[in-house]
């Protein structure tokens, strides 16, 4: 070797040391080291939808357990949870925190759709994931558009095509009456119900909406009452399901009474009003109902009890919203296995497109699944009814 082409063998074996640094730092997002994943969410710690916030509590709880077991690859997780009082320009400031100030690797579980909505086009531009959103409504699942956000539960038009089915079965001559949240989740809720009900869809006698910020939903209820409905199908949060149910009964008004999933939680849609008064009542599920004794027995939930007594003493395990919280927060985890030792926010992304799994507090039959041109992981409901004291399921599960 001369000396010109050794001095060159050096020159380049000096710059591929130099340059291994650097590459194996683009691997990692921000918020990645060596010993730790940052993560962040808004979640409505206070608000109209603050009935949700054992979710955020529960994910940041169950991140705690993993961390208990030695985290994921050898790295510890860290969860910001941060309340945003389901406030979409609350929202966008705390979500600018995150990524901007705390500098996190991507955002989970970010709840409703109003918020999530809110931030969605800041954080594709930013390229940062927005992974499992805590809504169903469809443009969550828009990879084309928005190929950085995906959402968690099922598609609310999926649910809603689901109940429709459900009541031509029941009550084929139904006058249906709707009531929904004036947002996007509210109208993907109708779209997918009069979807549903196809060429039977006049039998809609009529429709109203409400806002969040509503003080009660008493004029609406009296209105879909007038309207000489005998079938009801009441797409709420939960205050708000305790609301409508509460006025329905007032009026002594007995429809074949359905209720979308998201307002379906005991202890905060139906309790407020008194249990008694929600028997009959129909909701679709995936999760089980942590109030069904029927589940007493079962692995999957002798495991989330034990969990929520270890993390949470105080939590009330009759409330759906903790078992909501421990499944997403469970949906999360391969994702971060499958990443490996790159975790750069594109496989971050590509590993939340790429899972095929059964939640042990999911039904059977019901699995997450998505792939990189499939981003809605829920694609089946249970239907169930309330007994007075659970959501007792029925059938088996079925899709639209």
């Amino acid at each position: 070797m001369t000396q010109l082409t050794r001095r060159r063998a050096l020159s380049l074996a000096a710059s591929a040391t130099l340059a291994t640094p650097a590459i194996a730092q683009a691997k990692q997002a921000p918020g990645v080291t060596a010993k730790e994943i940052l993560m962040g969410q808004t979640q409505p710690y206070s608000g109209p939808a603050s009935s949700y916030a054992p979710i955020g509590k529960t994910e940041v709880a169950y991140v705690d357990f993993i961390n208990a077991q030695g985290g994921i690859n050898g790295r510890k997780l860290k969860l910001l949870s941060l309340d945003d009082g389901y406030s979409p320009p609350k929202t966008v400031e705390q979500t600018r925190k995150l990524v901007e100030e705390e500098g996190v690797a991507f955002i989970f579980q970010q709840l409703g759709t109003p918020c999530a909505t809110a931030t969605r086009k800041y954080l594709n531009q930013k390229k940062v994931p927005q992974i499992f959103v805590a809504s169903g409504a469809t443009q969550f699942g828009d990879r084309e558009n928005f190929p950085w956000t995906m959402g968690w539960q099922i598609s609310y038009q999926i649910e809603g095509r689901v109940y429709a089915r459900y009541i031509m079965t029941a009550n084929p001559n139904a006058k249906i009456g709707l009531l929904y949240q004036n947002d996007d989740s509210g109208k993907d809720f109708a779209k997918g119900f009069r979807d549903g009900m196809g060429s039977k869809a006049g039998q809609i006698v009529a429709t109203v909406s409400y806002e969040v910020t509503d003080a009660t939903v008493d004029s609406q209820i009296v209105q879909l009452h007038t309207a000489g409905a005998d079938t009801l199908f009441v797409a709420t949060v939960p205050k708000f399901t305790a609301m409508a149910l509460r006025k329905v009964r007032e009026l002594n008004w007995n429809p074949l009474y359905v209720i979308a999933s998201v307002g379906s939680s005991v202890s905060s849609g139906l309790a407020p009003v008194g249990v008694e008064k929600a028997i009959g009542l129909i909701t679709g599920a995936y999760m089980k109902d942590p109030s069904d004794p029927q589940w007493k027995s079962d692995q999957g939930y002798k495991d989330w009890l034990s969990f929520m007594q270890t993390t949470q003493p105080g939590g009330d395990i009759s409330d759906i919203n903790n078992v909501y919280g421990y499944c997403a927060a469970q949906t999360l985890m391969p994702v971060l296995r499958q990443c490996g030792e790159d975790l750069s926010r594109e496989n971050i992304m590509k590993q939340a497109a790429n899972l095929d799994i059964q939640l042990p507090m999911f039904h059977n039959g019901i699995r997450f699944t998505t792939k990189a041109d499939d981003y809605y992981g829920i694609k089946k409901l249970r239907l169930q009814r309330f007994d007075g004291k659970a959501w007792v399921p029925f059938g088996d599960p079925i899709g639209a």
